[in-house]
């Protein structure tokens, strides 16, 4: 297959399909987070609990749009008008533009946005030095400014956001965005992997690894979204037709990621800023009861900046979590 519009409508097709796949693993991670919400409504909790649901929400209502507008574009272009002059390419030309797709790009940069916060949050929590975080915030605000942009010059008749200075905006933001990506995935990675030594040699491998092990670096660093946004960049800039398939991929993943970071938080799992702390010591922390009436033990760990909670709940709470303070992002 050597004709670019045969591969590139082939890619979005393709993409359309693996949209549908995650946007159905997205449904089931925000129906988890609610689960979780609604059978952890403690006082104490309230405030993050909201948050929480809130900016689920928000990443849900984002990525719906962007799904429906890919898949209603899809459906104008191979069967409403399957008979276009020119054929499905020379539709795709014509009305790239038009006002729907408008509204996806705009809600795929504004998801862009709130993933992107949230992974300079968490590089921050992992850190709890925010020192960390200023070189990323001050590629999360040129994002915004190119963000718009895009929106705008992709927005304008007769443009493409693959073709023309449409791309070469679209270019210059998702460049900026994916440098953000890196950098802050580096930053999480290597702190990680650093905590992970030292913790392996004070608690033992089995222990540290519910913190430290690879869902963790995979989750935290949210790795999925960076790795698939470089992928995204680089078709891009080489004007590949295969740029539409990643950039669906790397959209469902902008959703998808920050989703798993909130799910692991709420299942006690996550990095915390309660956690963090400046202190370099080991203790246990008992409570003497829980909902169901046992025991439970916390151990914390702190070394150099870094906090981890690591709870042993008694059996009789197994069916009760107490996600407690430590839940809290």
């Amino acid at each position: 297959m050597s004709d670019p519009n045969a591969i590139f409508q082939n890619a979005y097709y393709i993409g359309n399909n693996f949209n549908t796949i995650l946007y159905g693993v997205e449904l089931v991670l925000y129906f988890a987070t609610v689960w979780l919400i609604w059978h952890n409504r403690t006082e104490g909790r309230k405030r993050s609990n909201n948050l929480f649901l809130f900016f689920s929400t928000g990443l849900l209502l984002m990525i719906t749009i962007y799904v429906a507008v890919q898949s209603v574009f899809g459906e104008e272009m191979w069967i409403v008008n399957a008979d276009y002059p020119g054929g499905n390419g020379q539709y795709l030309a014509d009305n790239a533009a038009v006002w729907y797709q408008t509204f996806g790009s705009a809600a795929s940069i504004v998801l862009n946005l709130m993933s992107d916060g949230l992974l300079i949050y968490r590089t921050y929590v992992v850190w709890s030095d925010w020192k960390v975080v200023v070189f990323p915030s001050i590629l999360y605000l040129a994002s915004a400014a190119l963000g718009i942009l895009t929106c705008y010059v992709s927005g304008t008749p007769n443009s493409d956001f693959f073709l023309g200075k449409a791309a070469d905006i679209a270019l210059s933001y998702s460049t900026v965005v994916i440098g953000l990506n890196v950098t802050c995935t580096a930053f999480i990675c290597g702190r990680i992997l650093w905590v992970a030594r030292r913790m392996e040699a004070t608690l033992g491998r089995d222990v540290s690894r519910t913190y430290t092990g690879a869902a963790s670096l995979i989750v935290e660093s949210m790795l999925p979204y960076t790795l698939f946004g470089i992928a995204y960049v680089v078709t891009l800039g080489l004007n590949s037709p295969y740029e539409i398939f990643f950039l669906s991929v790397y959209v469902m993943f902008t959703c998808l990621s920050p989703q798993m970071i909130i799910l692991r938080v709420l299942m006690g799992r996550g990095w915390t800023r309660d956690a963090a702390t400046s202190t370099g010591s080991a203790r246990f922390v008992t409570n003497p009861t829980t909902s169901a009436g046992g025991s439970t033990t916390r151990f914390t760990y702190r070394s150099d900046g870094t906090g981890i909670a690591l709870k042993s709940l008694a059996k009789s709470d197994m069916s009760s979590p107490d996600f407690g303070a430590d839940s809290k992002v």
